[in-house]
C-alpha cells in the first residue's frame, strides 16, 4: 500500500504527539523536493528547448497543480499530507481529546480545505514573492525610471520593507516551534493552528483501517469483468507507488544533497572557489608614486580630493576621476595621474549612472 507503507509502525496511546524532529524533518521533506525536480526540469529545458521549454517556463503553475492533487489524494485518504502520512502522523481537529477519528474517516469539509489551501497555496505565494524581490532588486540596479517617480518610490519602499516583512515571519515560525519544544503550544507550525488541526502519530487502528480500506478497493475492482485490463494496469502502479514509498527514505538523502548542491549559497561558493583570479591592481610608476595615494571614500576623486562630478574612467588603468579632472591632467601630463600610464584623451570613457 502506498499511502501506508513498510515504515509505518504503531505508536502507543500516550505518544501520540510527535516530537519536534519528526515535525520539522516532515517539512523539510517537500522542500527538498521541489528544487531536485526544478533542476531536473532546467537540464530537460536546456537540452531540448523547443520541447521542454515550456516545462521550465510554467514550472511553478505545473508543480502547484501537481502538488495540489497529491495533497488532495492524501487528506482525503489518510487525513495527512504525504510528508505526515510518510513520517506515520495524521491530522486531527483542535479540541479531539482521547477519542481520536481514524485516519481513514478524513478531516471535516472546513478544516481539509483550509489545510489544502496552506499546504498549497502559501508555498507557492511565497515563491513568487521571493521571485518578485528578486526581479525588482535588478530592476533597480538597471531602471530607467527618474529617482523622482512615483513607481520607482514604491518598490524601492516595498524592498526597504520586505527583510523585515520575512523576518517576522520567519520568527514567527521560529517562536512556535521553540514553545512546541518546551510544552507550551500544541503546533510547531502556525499553518496548522490556521488550518484548525493537529499532528499526532498513526495509531494500529489507523494502520488497520487504512490497510482494510486499500483491500476493499482492491477487491471491489477485481468484481468487475470489464475492468480486469484496468485493475491489473492499477496494481502494477500501486506497486510502483509501493516501491517509491519504501524507497523515499533513500531518495530524500538525495533530494537534500540536490537542493544543498544548487542552493544559490553553495553555488556562491563554488564559484569563488573555481572562478578565475582577479587581476592585480596596477602597479605604481616610482616618478609617480608621491601622487598615486589613494583616497580611502571609492566616491572620492583621487586627484581634486572631492567627490567625483560627471566619473570618467581611463581606459589605460581602470581608475575613475572627475570628468575636469581627467581631462586637465592627461591634456597636460599624457599620463594616468594614479598610475603614471601612458594616457591619450580618447582613452577618457564617462561612466553613465541609472540616476543620470
Amino acid at each position: 500500500m502506498a499511502e501506508v507503507g513498510a515504515h509505518l509502525t504503531a505508536a502507543p496511546a500516550g505518544g501520540a504527539r510527535p516530537s519536534v524532529f519528526e515535525a520539522v524533518a516532515q517539512d523539510s521533506l517537500m522542500a527538498a523536493v521541489k528544487p531536485a525536480l526544478q533542476h531536473l526540469v532546467k537540464v530537460l529545458a536546456e537540452s531540448n528547448p523547443a520541447r521542454y521549454g515550456f516545462l521550465w517556463h510554467w514550472f511553478d503553475e505545473i508543480y502547484v497543480l501537481l502538488d495540489l492533487l497529491l495533497q488532495q489524494h492524501y487528506l482525503a485518504r489518510c487525513s495527512a499530507s504525504f510528508s505526515e502520512n510518510f513520517y506515520s502522523l495524521k491530522r486531527i481537529p483542535m479540541g479531539q481529546g482521547r477519542q481520536q477519528p481514524l485516519a481513514t474517516a478524513g478531516l471535516p469539509k472546513r478544516q481539509h480545505w483550509k489545510s489544502l489551501l496552506l499546504l498549497v497555496l502559501v508555498p507557492y505565494l511565497k515563491g513568487k514573492l521571493e521571485k518578485l524581490v528578486s526581479s525588482l532588486r535588478e530592476e533597480d540596479e538597471y531602471s530607467i525610471h527618474p529617482p523622482s517617480s512615483s513607481w520607482k518610490r514604491f518598490y524601492r519602499a516595498f524592498l526597504a520593507a520586505y527583510p523585515y516583512v520575512n523576518m517576522t515571519w520567519e520568527g514567527w515560525f521560529l517562536i512556535q516551534q521553540l514553545g512546541y519544544i518546551l510544552g507550551k503550544a500544541e503546533h510547531h507550525s502556525p499553518m496548522l493552528r490556521l488550518a484548525g488541526v493537529r499532528l499526532v502519530r498513526l495509531t494500529a487502528e489507523d494502520i488497520q483501517a487504512l490497510e482494510k480500506k486499500w483491500a476493499e478497493t482492491t477487491t471491489s475492482q477485481t468484481h468487475s469483468i470489464t475492468s480486469r485490463v484496468q485493475s491489473a494496469l492499477r496494481k502494477a502502479l500501486g506497486g510502483i507507488a509501493f516501491s517509491l514509498s519504501t524507497g523515499l527514505s533513500v531518495s530524500v538523502f538525495f533530494l537534500q544533497f540536490l537542493d544543498w548542491w544548487y542552493s544559490s549559497e553553495n553555488q556562491e561558493a563554488i564559484k569563488s572557489l573555481t572562478a578565475l583570479p582577479t587581476p592585480p591592481p596596477p602597479v605604481h610608476l616610482e616618478q609617480e608614486r608621491s601622487s598615486a595615494v589613494l583616497p580611502r571614500l571609492r566616491t572620492v576623486c583621487p586627484v581634486c580630493r572631492k567627490v567625483r562630478v560627471n566619473a570618467t574612467a581611463l581606459a589605460t588603468s581602470g581608475f575613475v576621476l572627475c570628468y575636469r579632472c581627467a581631462y586637465a591632467h592627461v591634456k597636460a601630463h599624457q599620463r594616468c595621474p594614479v598610475t603614471g600610464y601612458a594616457t591619450e584623451l580618447q582613452h577618457l570613457v564617462k561612466l553613465y549612472s541609472p540616476e543620470s
